[in-house]
């Protein structure tokens, strides 16, 4: 099978190598930062009708947080569009955290857009690195498709940690690799290393809930949900919440 997917994925490259090549150049990455905020603006539309309900119900959680302390803290870690806003009741004071500048006017947009929301500050930075943010200064932490993406899941867990105070909740909802052994597993290891330079960094083979299976979570609820779009090959999805 290894075989296999090795010589799979040479074809692939072979098919797409004016791709690698840009990559390899130094040109692509630019290019990608430039265009994929346009990208994501289309997709997260999409997929927030898909998956409307399942937000709903998932950052309706928040309350708890608004009825305790009044204002809530939360800090969207990779922010992106701000496609979350319209599902933040209101009371929640964001912090946008995301290492591309280029989605600063789309957040602009969902902003003018959610006004029963107050805004602090935007922060470009990788997950792995928020020095900016202080030990214990968020209620909350939303995080929606990033930890496909970042350079290191665990370390990004870490910092989510830190910056929630004791009692906080982390929301996330990611996909993840399908079941190992199977066919579609097999996949998306041949499409992976083409695929994250198309979707600026995106591996579709993580096993993401095994890294918060491993965090000193006090809580953690997770749900297993079928991908949105059946035509890519980003697998199956994982949604649910984490107690510090």
């Amino acid at each position: 099978m290894d075989a296999l997917v090795r010589l799979l994925q040479l074809l692939l490259l072979l098919l797409t190598l004016p791709l690698h090549l840009l990559v390899l150049l130094g040109f692509w990455q630019p290019l990608c930062k430039t265009f994929f905020p346009y990208l994501m603006a289309v997709l997260t539309a999409k997929s927030n009708q898909k998956m409307k309900e399942k937000k709903q119900e998932l950052f309706g959680q928040i309350k708890v947080l608004a009825e305790a302390s009044g204002d809530v803290s939360l800090l969207e870690l990779g922010c992106g569009t701000g496609a979350n806003f319209q599902f933040y009741p209101p009371g929640c004071r964001i912090t946008c955290l995301d290492p591309n500048p280029h989605f600063e006017k789309f957040l602009a947009k969902s902003m003018s857009e959610n006004e029963h929301l107050k805004y602090e500050q935007f922060v470009e930075a990788p997950g792995e690195d928020m020095r900016q943010l202080a030990d214990g200064s968020m209620d909350a932490v939303v995080c929606t498709l990033v930890l496909c993406s970042v350079q290191s899941p665990k370390k990004v867990l870490q910092e989510v940690q830190r910056v929630l105070r004791p009692g906080g909740i982390f929301f996330f909802w990611e996909h993840v690799a399908e079941p190992r052994g199977s066919w579609a597993f097999m996949w998306q290891r041949v499409v992976e290393p083409t695929w994250k330079h198309i979707a600026d960094g995106c591996y579709l083979t993580r096993e993401t809930w095994k890294d918060l299976e491993s965090c000193q979570f006090s809580k953690l609820q997770i749900t297993r949900q079928p991908p949105p779009f059946k035509w890519a090959p980003i697998g199956p999805h994982i949604m649910g919440m984490a107690v510090k």
